[in-house]
């Protein structure tokens, strides 16, 4: 077996046994974060097994086809989706409505750059729906609440039902696939621009999401030097509310990397909350992912599949080393354990999320 085929399919298997992991855990303890993230993982697990396939066997349009739904769309807007449902009770809805904007944003600018023939009023429509996506989101936010992700799921959702409807429309020129002659990794040049636009509006939002998601955690649960106080109470005067708005992002990454030296060395001496350790690694499994898909995007294909499977190895690595979300190591759909419930104390998230309310769950 070549390597070509040996990447995705170690790829395709982990993702797929991450999948049936995370629903198994929502069966026994109905999270909806760890549905959709079973979801998104499926998906993931898919578009790698369409790459095994075509390194094996060749490409074809039904595999294409696929690949490009399963993959380049939908994983990780899904993602993205289960971080929102998982921090529902933080300020975090602001940064995600931040992400909406952006996504959308890009998206416009995505065509002024590319000028793709096809996309017609697609581009100005995907941004007004993300600005007003964002502004939904944040309101619901400022007002505490705990709803706002499903402001989110209806985005995703419709993205998603939309994708299907474009594809099944869509006719591509034979042969029916396109791949990089020089790497043999798929490229996206045959989908038309209304499709092709939906991949910077699910993969910024939930990208976004998934790695600043985890990040944003990792600092909820760890030991912390408030160098730059700040607050989104709502209570508080509009303009003080607007300031501390502004300079929030400033003043979560100066606490974050003034608190991450203490928070290495009480990782170290097993201080800390297992969160910590576990959403580290899986933001930087979701940067992996996202340097792989944007370089991808620009054509340079070479890294995308072992940045695929790096990803998946710190993604899962990251689940399994979260006691909140992996209470016992069993045999998925069964009773038979393989090791011992692990205990671990619960904690309540400190006050630097921002929230008056903040208790993010696990």
């Amino acid at each position: 077996m070549t390597l070509a085929i040996a990447i995705p399919a170690l790829t395709s298997i982990l993702a797929v046994v991450f999948s049936a992991a995370l629903f198994d855990q929502w069966r026994e303890r109905r999270r909806m974060f760890q549905l959709i993230w079973s979801v998104g993982m499926l998906f993931f697990g898919i578009a790698s097994g369409c790459e095994t396939i075509a390194a094996a066997a060749g490409w074809s349009e039904a595999l294409y086809r696929t690949w490009y739904l399963t993959g380049a769309v939908w994983t990780a807007g899904w993602l993205g989706l289960g971080t929102a449902f998982l921090l529902n009770r933080t300020r975090f809805g602001y940064a995600f409505a931040f992400a909406l904007f952006l996504a959308g944003l890009f998206t416009f600018l995505t065509q002024r750059r590319f000028d793709y023939p096809d996309a017609g009023s697609a581009p100005i429509l995907y941004f007004i729906g993300a600005a007003i996506l964002a502004l939904a989101v944040a309101v619901e936010t400022y007002f505490q609440n705990e709803r706002w992700p499903r402001i989110a799921a209806g985005a995703v959702v419709a993205a998603t039902l939309l994708s299907i409807g474009l594809m099944a429309t869509t006719t591509l020129a034979a042969p029916g696939y396109a791949v990089d002659l020089a790497t043999g990794q798929p490229k996206a040049d045959l989908f038309p621009g209304t499709l092709r636009l939906l991949t910077p509006f699910m993969n910024i939002t939930g990208g976004f999401a998934l790695a600043f998601g985890a990040l944003f955690s990792t600092y909820v649960f760890m030991p912390k030097r408030r160098v730059l106080p700040y607050s989104l109470d709502p209570d508080q005067p509009g303009d003080e509310f607007l300031f501390n708005l502004l300079i929030a992002p400033v003043a979560l990454t100066v606490n974050f990397a003034a608190s991450f030296p203490g928070a290495v060395r009480a990782i170290v001496r097993g201080e800390v909350h297992s969160r910590v350790p576990a959403t580290l690694l899986i933001a930087v499994g979701a940067f992996v992912a996202s340097a792989g898909d944007s370089l991808n995007r620009f054509g340079i294909t070479a890294p995308f599949a072992i940045a695929k499977l790096v990803a998946v190895v710190f993604l899962l690595l990251g689940f399994l080393v979260s006691v909140e979300v992996f209470r016992q190591i069993r045999v998925p759909f069964t009773g038979i354990r393989l090791g011992g419930i692990r205990h671990e104390e619960a904690i309540t998230p400190g006050r630097d999320d921002g929230s008056a309310h903040s208790s993010s769950r696990g």
